[in-house]
This record gives C-alpha cells, sequence and structure tokens, in this order.
C-alpha cells in the first residue's frame, strides 16, 4: 500500500525517473513517511489504551520489596513497556528511591525507558524486519541490566543530590485511576496527539535523512570507510550523543544504513546511543543527580554500546 502510494506520487505525479539518485530518494521518503506515520498512529493508539490503566505508582509498586534476581530483569522490562516521557523522570526517580528500591535498579528502568519503546519496536520490526527487532530490544535489556548492576556496585547513592533522600513519597495515597472505556480512549487519543506531536518533526528529520543516504550514498562508500573499519563503532556512539531524537525518529536512518551494507552491530549502536543518552535528558535528570553520577551513568552507556555493537558485529559477519 505505502509502496504504491509512493510509486504514483514519484514516478506518475512528480515524473521522476525510477532507478535516479532524486527519483529514489524522493520514492524512499514518502514511502517511509507515510508508513511510519500510519503505524505511529495505530500503535501509539493501542498503546494508550492498553496503558490507560497503568500509572507511575504502579509501576514503583512492582518493583519495591523483590530480590535483586526478580528486580533487575522486572525494572527493564517495566522500562521498555512503560515509556513514560522525560518529564516523569524525576518524580519516578524519587518514588523508586524513597519505596526502597535499590539506585542500580532505579537506573536499570531509567536506562531501558527511553531506549526500547514499545513504538519504536514495532516500528523496527514492521520496516527492517522482526530479526533486528529483537536484537536491539535483546541488547536493549542487557544494557539496562548490566548497566543498573555496574552502578550499584559502585555505591554511588552518594552522588544523588541529598534532598531526594528526605521526600517521602512513598505515604501520599496514589490516586485512583479511571479505566472505563470512555477515558481509556481518551487517553488513547491524548497520547496520539501527545506522542505524535512531540515527534513528527524528528520522525521527518530522520526519514529525510535516510532517503538522502539512500539515494545519494553509493553502498561502496559505507563498505570503504565503515564496514570494515575497527573505530566504527565508537564512532556510532560518538555521534548518536549530540543527535536528540525519539527512537521512532532514527529507524529511517537505520533503515538506510543497513541497507547500504554497514554492519547490524555499529547501525545498533548508533540507534541506542540517540535513544538512551541525550542533553536534554542529562538536563531533566541533573535536579536529582549530582555530576559525577551523571557523568558516571553516561559513561557506562557509552562503553555499554560499544560492546554491544562490536558483539553484534562479531557474530553476524
Amino acid at each position: 500500500m505505502f509502496t504504491r502510494l509512493a510509486d504514483l506520487i514519484a514516478w506518475n505525479l512528480l515524473g521522476l525517473t525510477p532507478g535516479s539518485r532524486l527519483g529514489e530518494a524522493v520514492h524512499f521518503f514518502i514511502e517511509d513517511v507515510t508508513k511510519i506515520f500510519f503505524l505511529l498512529t495505530v500503535i501509539v493508539f493501542l498503546m494508550g489504551f492498553l496503558r490507560a490503566m497503568i500509572a507511575p505508582e504502579k509501576v514503583r509498586e512492582l518493583v519495591a520489596g523483590r530480590s535483586r534476581f526478580v528486580s533487575y530483569p522486572l525494572a527493564v522490562m517495566l522500562g521498555a513497556v512503560t515509556p513514560f516521557c522525560s518529564c516523569s523522570s524525576v518524580p519516578l526517580f524519587i518514588g523508586f528511591l524513597e519505596a526502597g528500591i535499590p539506585l542500580g535498579v532505579t537506573m536499570a528502568f531509567l536506562i531501558a525507558s527511553p531506549m526500547i519503546n514499545e513504538v519504536a519496536v514495532v516500528l523496527l520490526g514492521a520496516i527492517m524486519g522482526w530479526k533486528v527487532a529483537a536484537l536491539y530490544v535483546i541488547a536493549g535489556l542487557t544494557v539496562g541490566i548490566l548497566g543498573g548492576l555496574l552502578i550499584e556496585a559502585l555505591k554511588l547513592e552518594k552522588w544523588v543530590e541529598d534532598y531526594v533522600w528526605q521526600i517521602r513519597m512513598g505515604k501520599v495515597a496514589a490516586p485512583k485511576v479511571d479505566t472505563s472505556l470512555t477515558a481509556r480512549l481518551a487517553f488513547a487519543r491524548a497520547e496520539v496527539k501527545e506522542i505524535v506531536g512531540r515527534i513528527w518533526t524528528f520522525v521527518l528529520l530522520g526519514v529525510a535523512v535516510g532517503a538522502l543516504l539512500h539515494g545519494f550514498v553509493p553502498a561502496s562508500f559505507f563498505a570503504q570507510y565503515a564496514a570494515g573499519n575497527p573505530f566504527a563503532v565508537p564512532l556510532a556512539a560518538v555521534i548518536g550523543i549530540p543527535l536528540y531524537s525519539n527512537a521512532s525518529g532514527v529507524i529511517p536512518i537505520v533503515e538506510s544504513l543497513i541497507g547500504k551494507g554497514l554492519p547490524i552491530g555499529t547501525v545498533l549502536t548508533l540507534m541506542m546511543s540517540v535513544a538512551a543518552i541525550s542533553l536534554p535528558e542529562m538536563i531533566i535528570l541533573r535536579k536529582v543527580l549530582k555530576p559525577q553520577l551523571i557523568a558516571t551513568f553516561t559513561a557506562v552507556l557509552f562503553v555499554s554500546f560499544i560492546i554491544v555493537g562490536y558483539l553484534f558485529n562479531g557474530l553476524f559477519t
């Protein structure tokens, strides 16, 4: 359906030539924009409808009081399926610690939440195949658990802002959630408006970059300079940090890079770096974390992404 629409617009209406650089770039842009926005709307609505019964306080209650063998996997899985926005990071962080949840488990949740969300995973699976999507999820869950364990082992509680330990959020009763059909439909519509409205510019920019790579950059370029370059993985991690975007906006770029022959580990490193390490997120977390912990948090993620990249490149060469 989306390919036919792109054919109609690019070849018939615009009169571009199939196989030409401009024609292929425009065709890629039209097909991916229509496909991604359609999938975004449907997926966000459905997940918003299902998530209408889940409050941040409920997430905290599910993790609190469990052993580390249970709490770490549970934290990253909840982070993956409850993609609360950056504005929720601070109250969630405080609530987790106040409930007695270890700092490492809390950080594992914060790592997984922006990096693995159901919208990005479904988009990645629909566009790149479920093998790539599964690899991304496995890598993200692993990074979340190992990153949290390392932060806990380093005993970095001293680098949490002092006022956080003095707050007693747990004694405040959680508000009752309206789970009626009308309320859930309204919540789902609001989710579509809020999420799509927040990330549509990133999606358009990502598709535009992907279209340029697809149409104008020959596959031989990446084969020559990146495919066998031992520094390609750390370079991808560095490049991803300042590229503030939602994970969904990076998928068209991922599609083009893999299509051009860039190794999957290098591409996954780029995607994880963009999704999990962003300047706005760090600025928000600065309200509850001292600079030393933010630096450690970023370094742990950076090194983890590089290890994941090399590992997947080695396994799927």
